[in-house]
């Protein structure tokens, strides 16, 4: 389901301004945004100096986008994008796009709407479930990206779903590579979590708001934040960036619109697109954890058995499915190396 375990569901947001250049290092500029895509406030997080690639004297070659597990918190993915961006040398702009619905515009933040000849500005059906998870993605990439920036889409959990659902409806997209981590694109509701999960959000997600409602409304703002840094520490993800998106993340449509995509996923996720997987095999990296309990090695032993030719990696360094919470950099090491071939031709 998520690429954010233990806890599924929240959104997320930004207290910086998109006209304001975010340095958590010299070394690793980070541009934070805020834009309007398909009808739906997106924020998209941007590791190196290309904040606009259409008006740009240094164009770069390549895009690496990272499409995020379930919730869709750019925040949560700070660290990985900056190590990966310093593993590729510095050479690639690397951003992160929010799923829609899980992020909302701080007060006071410019958000850059969509003009009248975007072809996206008519609102997605159903923008907030998994249909309207692929159609935003590809309306950004209509949008915000130039039809002739080759891409390397990176995506977690239910992210690889998204992916190939892309890949299916607009094969004409310039993807070198599309890497899939811990692919959350079968029978999730027969995992391990998903036995768990679905009951909770397929039948009981209205009454889990209850408990939300009531803690957001009637705790104190300071017994909230506290609550808040206690949680990033447990899940050692608290740093400048994590501290001050949470607070803003903490409302109820962000929650709902997070269980909502997550009972989508436990009703739609069934069968492997096998067709779509092999039409763009030769483009495709599959990574699966060695004990994941929303993908287990038995799918793992099912794929590469179905496809003996893949690359299809097993993981043997411990990493959980959640890796942005403590194998940033490990993860962004290993996508350097899977990449470095086709990165040498362009």
């Amino acid at each position: 389901m998520s690429g954010f375990q233990p806890s599924h569901f929240s959104g997320s947001t930004s207290i910086l301004s998109p006209e304001m250049d975010v340095t958590t290092n010299e070394d690793v500029p980070l541009h934070d945004e805020f834009v309007v895509c398909g009808g739906v406030v997106t924020h998209v997080l941007k590791c190196g100096p290309w904040a606009d690639l259409f008006n740009t004297k240094d164009n770069p070659k390549l895009l690496v986008l990272v499409i995020p597990g379930n919730p869709g918190i750019p925040a949560f993915y700070v660290e990985f994008v900056k190590a990966l961006y310093l593993s590729l040398q510095k050479r690639y702009p690397v951003w992160v796009i929010s799923h829609a619905g899980h992020v909302s515009a701080p007060s006071g933040v410019k958000v850059d709407e969509e003009g009248p000849e975007d072809p996206s500005t008519q609102k997605l059906d159903d923008a907030f479930g998994l249909e309207g998870q692929v159609e935003h993605k590809l309306a950004f990439l209509r949008t915000r990206v130039p039809a002739m920036l080759k891409l390397v889409l990176i995506t977690h959990s239910v992210g690889s779903y998204i992916l190939l659902e892309m890949m299916k409806r607009a094969p004409q997209l310039p993807v070198l590579r599309g890497l899939l981590l811990f692919p959350t694109i079968e029978r999730i509701a027969k995992t391990p979590n998903g036995y768990v999960a679905t009951p909770l959000l397929c039948w009981l997600r209205y009454a889990l708001y209850v408990p939300f409602y009531i803690a957001l409304n009637l705790m104190p703002t300071k017994v909230l934040t506290m609550l808040s840094s206690l949680i990033l520490q447990r899940l050692k993800a608290e740093n400048e960036i994590t501290s001050r998106h949470v607070m803003n993340s903490l409302n109820m449509n962000c929650i709902a619109n997070a269980m909502y995509l997550g009972s989508q996923e436990m009703r739609t996720i069934l069968e492997r697109d096998n067709s779509t997987i092999e039409k763009h095999l030769n483009k495709l990296i599959f990574y699966y954890g060695a004990s994941d309990s929303w993908c287990p090695v038995q799918f793992y032993e099912d794929i590469k058995k179905d496809f003996p030719s893949a690359d299809i990696k097993l993981c043997e360094k411990g990493i959980r499915h959640a890796f942005i919470l403590s194998s940033s950099q490990e993860m962004a090491a290993m996508i350097s190396d899977w990449l470095e071939d086709v990165l040498a031709k362009l």
